[in-house]
């Protein structure tokens, strides 16, 4: 069986390195801590699982401080986690089993990364992060900030999921843009990724006609990951939203579809600019698409995924669009698989309260139509044999010759 170093760069995590740690420290066979300038009991609390802590001053580069990390390590192969990461008992079992049946020829080991999650505790939005690694190989982190592994070869996609699990408290929201900025300063030329994240940050930070135009210069660079050209995409859309700009808006969910089979996030921001124009069947056709888009990708690794696009929020938009088109049934039906995935959300309850006399009126007065118009003049003999074995007669029997 090979053996596995945990790595991880660390700074202020008294709240939270106690949880991860327990979670994690029985899998692995080693764990590295590279402490990046706490000032609380960070380090206190690490000592009770591993004497391999090392001080890396800080030098707004977390690439710098991972590949640190990574020299340390002695194992076959090196795990990394962020301190408010943590494994569920589940997933901690897959990774046991991972461990006694990982091949040394692996190069790289994909696993979801739950970033979200729904009230009863299920994963709302996920991506794929290639958690663990082969130290032979020697593989590089890369970025300032929003780093990476550059990993390849031999590449493998496991089960298991690493839970995203932050608590509240104070961070520095200006960080990575300051960081970005810093660089720009100092005239460093930024990657394709670089002018991607970059453009995340204006836009987080509301600076939405910057961030188109870093998104554009990401986009013209022509050498961009696919699913960062998508989110590319999606994300100027939200902007012109934003900058009330309905035309771009829809140009660029449009632009998100040329890439890829349709995603769920691209026709919902379609179906919003007709759901708001009050064209609600385009929108229905839109939200419509986004519910069966999910299906379109079974099989598939899904890098990222959002999957509230998919599920509770066209659901919720079919259910106000077909309220406003008169159809109380179907609107009430899409109430009820919003209310699916949002069980104890205030807005399904409202909802049902409205929709529940208005649905049942309905669908009886289309059954009264449906007998008035098809009268009950067909009656089945339920001693005849089952359809299905006539036309299975009738298949076998030879045409009479004429």
């Amino acid at each position: 069986m090979p053996t596995i170093s945990l790595c991880m760069i660390v700074k202020n995590e008294e709240d939270v390195i106690d949880r991860c740690l327990k979670s994690v420290h029985h899998l692995v066979d080693e764990i590295v801590i590279v402490d990046t300038g706490s000032t609380d009991k960070t380090k206190d609390i690490c000592r009770c699982y591993t004497e391999r802590i090392f001080d890396f001053p800080w030098t707004d580069d977390f690439s710098a401080a991972r590949n640190f990390s990574f020299e340390q390590a002695t194992g076959d192969f090196i795990f990394w986690l962020d301190a408010d990461d943590v494994l569920s008992a589940e997933d901690q079992e897959k990774f046991r089993n991972l461990k006694e049946t990982l091949e040394q020829d692996v190069s790289a080991v994909s696993m979801e990364y739950q970033l979200s999650f729904t009230l009863d505790g299920k994963p709302s939005q996920s991506l794929r992060r290639y958690r663990l690694v082969n130290r032979r190989c020697s593989f590089r982190w890369v970025g300032a900030v929003h780093e990476y592994l550059e990993v390849s070869g031999n590449l493998l996609h496991s089960d298991v999921a690493v839970q995203h699990r932050p608590v509240s408290r104070e961070r520095d929201p200006d960080r990575n843009i300051r960081i970005y900025e810093k660089m720009l300063a100092q005239g460093v030329e930024f990657s394709p990724r670089d002018l991607y994240y970059y453009a995340n940050e204006l836009k987080d930070h509301r600076r939405y006609k910057d961030a188109v135009a870093y998104y554009e210069k990401f986009l013209a660079t022509g050498k961009g990951w696919i699913e960062d050209v998508i989110g590319a995409c999606n994300k100027m859309s939200e902007c012109y939203k934003y900058l009330g700009d309905e035309a771009r808006e829809l140009e660029w969910a449009l632009e998100a579809l040329k890439y890829d089979a349709p995603r769920a996030e691209a026709c919902c921001r379609i179906g919003d600019v007709f759901f708001r124009k009050e064209d609600y069947r385009t929108a229905v056709f839109w939200y419509s698409a986004a519910v069966a888009g999910a299906n379109l990708k079974s099989g598939k690794v899904m890098m990222f995924d959002n999957k509230a696009y998919s599920t509770w929020v066209p659901h919720l938009q079919l259910c106000v669009s077909y309220y406003r088109l008169g159809s109380y049934y179907l609107s009430y039906l899409h109430n009820e698989l919003a209310g699916k995935y949002l069980p104890d959300d205030e807005r399904i309850a409202r909802n049902r309260t409205l929709l529940e006399p208005l649905a049942k009126k309905e669908k009886e007065a289309l059954q009264q139509k449906i007998a008035a118009r098809f009268p009950e003049t067909i009656q089945v003999d339920q001693s005849a044999p089952p359809a299905e074995a006539n036309l299975a007669e009738r298949t076998n029997r030879r045409p009479d010759k004429r």
